[in-house]
């Protein structure tokens, strides 16, 4: 596999698109998500002009996300605190500016704010030269940001930065950590050291999602913001935040906006000094959001490499069987029942794949004593691929996709998840894909479950594809 990952995730941390009353001159517009779909990039005077601001936000755990319809997060909150200076300046009788926050991947950020997608990416982007050349940067100068290495407890000590030569790193899509460790391989390598292993992750991981790969193992270094790594220390009990291995320090961050916007850049800098880092609102929008998260297990610890290597002959059979990649049933097994062929859930449903024996007899299934292994996950397969084939088989689908789509219709029902993409393709989100679209309709209108299962099926997939990747480059 290449080092940059192919396999997709989705997250726990999810948004949903908030649909517009007002648009353009202020008339009303009949589907008004197809209004903000629009590419446009004018400045302050032309969106006032629309009454329509559209924030590009990428979705993540302490930035932003929607839980049964609640919003959560330092970026909704800053948002909110826009929204609230806006409603301040309107006039008597003036119709309101309108809010869109538009769901994009981290590293589609800037490219969608330039291209027109959206006209603000509220994000915690560090402000680089590289970054100065393309867009603007709004940057409340209130703390300096540093950017700290964060390794599994098991990671060795590291004394210095030099001791990263020659190790891997595994880092945010699209961020500013790629840029700074490639500076730093240019020092060492001045030095005669050898150069860090950049791993870039799959685009659509953010950086709590990593964290939590670091935190089980599975990933043994990465590098994060200062405030974020020390965030998620509290709550990730297998990560060390090593404060003075510092890949960049005194960086900035803040939103970004297109060049030649004036009148917008001046408008958010004057909301900036009200929400920078140190004032009294500033500090209390940073402290007030984060909360626990559903950590996920190794799955390549020495006992479930064991149960995995005991039983992979079976998952090869009835992937190559059902047309499935045969790691991606085993992370489905092991997110089911942790590969414990024993395991019984309140339901009723039973062993690797946990299934109910209804739906194992089920003439799309008819497979007969799912208490045996082998029969347990060939129908557990089979019940994929029925779900796969009579509801999935859309062309349109990508293959990630389909298997994303196929997981959560195993775990909520084949007929949620039909509604649900209805339901996003209503608010403007595209039907065909589940990362970044349909899984936000999941988290907003059914809660985090099939969100979860779908997110941890994917981290666990990403973890046997490092490990089976691992294996072939030492073989």
């Amino acid at each position: 596999m290449k080092k940059n990952l192919n396999c997709a995730i989705a997250t726990i941390s999810l948004l949903v698109l908030s649909l517009l009353p007002y648009a353009a001159a202020q008339t009303p517009v009949e589907d008004a998500a197809e209004f903000a779909a629009e590419l446009f990039t004018g400045d302050f005077d032309e969106m006032r002009e629309r009454r329509l601001i559209r924030f590009l936000v990428p979705r993540s755990k302490t930035d932003y996300q929607i839980v049964v319809g609640v919003p959560q997060g330092l970026q909704a909150d800053l948002i909110a605190e826009y929204e609230k200076q806006l409603e301040e300046k309107r006039d008597p009788g003036e119709p309101p500016i309108k809010i869109v926050k538009l769901p994009v991947r981290f590293d589609q950020l800037i490219p969608a704010l330039i291209n027109g997608v959206g006209d603000i990416a509220a994000a915690s982007l560090t402000l680089t030269s590289e970054r100065e050349e393309l867009v603007d940067f709004v940057t409340p100068r209130g703390r300096p940001v540093d950017e700290l290495v964060v390794t599994s407890s098991d990671y060795k000590t590291l004394a210095s930065i030099e001791e990263l030569a020659g190790q891997s790193v595994y880092v945010l899509a699209g961020s500013s950590y790629i840029t700074h460790l490639k500076a730093l391989n240019l020092r060492l390598s001045e030095a005669g050291l050898e150069e860090i292993d950049i791993i870039e992750a799959d685009p659509n991981l953010a950086s709590e999602d990593i964290l939590e790969l670091v935190n089980a193992g599975v990933v043994k270094a990465t590098v994060v913001d200062d405030y974020r790594a020390r965030l998620w220390a509290q709550v990730l009990p297998n990560i060390v935040v090593h404060e003075q291995i510092k890949v960049h320090e005194g960086g900035w961050i803040g939103w970004a906006i297109r060049k030649n916007s004036p009148e917008l850049f001046q408008v958010l800098t004057e909301f900036g000094q009200k929400v920078k880092r140190g004032s009294l609102l500033g500090n209390i929008l940073f402290k007030r959001h984060y909360e626990n998260t559903k950590w996920i297990s190794n799955p390549l610890d020495t006992a479930n490499r064991e149960k995995l290597e005991q039983l992979v002959t079976l998952f090869k059979k009835y992937g190559s069987q059902y047309g499935f990649d045969y790691l991606a049933l085993a992370a489905q097994a092991y997110q089911e029942s942790g590969l414990d062929h024993s395991a019984k859930s309140a339901a009723g449903a039973i062993g690797i794949m946990q299934l109910l024996p209804t739906t194992a007899k089920d003439p799309n299934v008819d497979i007969e004593d799912i208490s045996s292994l082998e029969n347990n996950i060939h129908a557990g397969a089979k019940y994929m691929a029925f779900l796969r084939d009579r509801y999935f088989s859309d062309r349109e689908l990508s293959e990630e996709d389909r298997f994303a789509f196929t997981w959560a219709a195993y775990n909520a029902g084949p007929a949620r998840v039909r509604q649900l993409r209805e339901q996003a393709n209503e608010e403007g989100l595209d039907p065909n894909q589940w990362f970044h679209n349909v899984e936000y309709i999941a988290l907003e209108k059914v809660g985090i479950e099939p969100v979860r299962y779908v997110s941890n099926i994917y981290k666990y997939y990403i973890a046997y594809r490092l490990l089976t990747d691992m294996e072939e480059e030492g073989s």
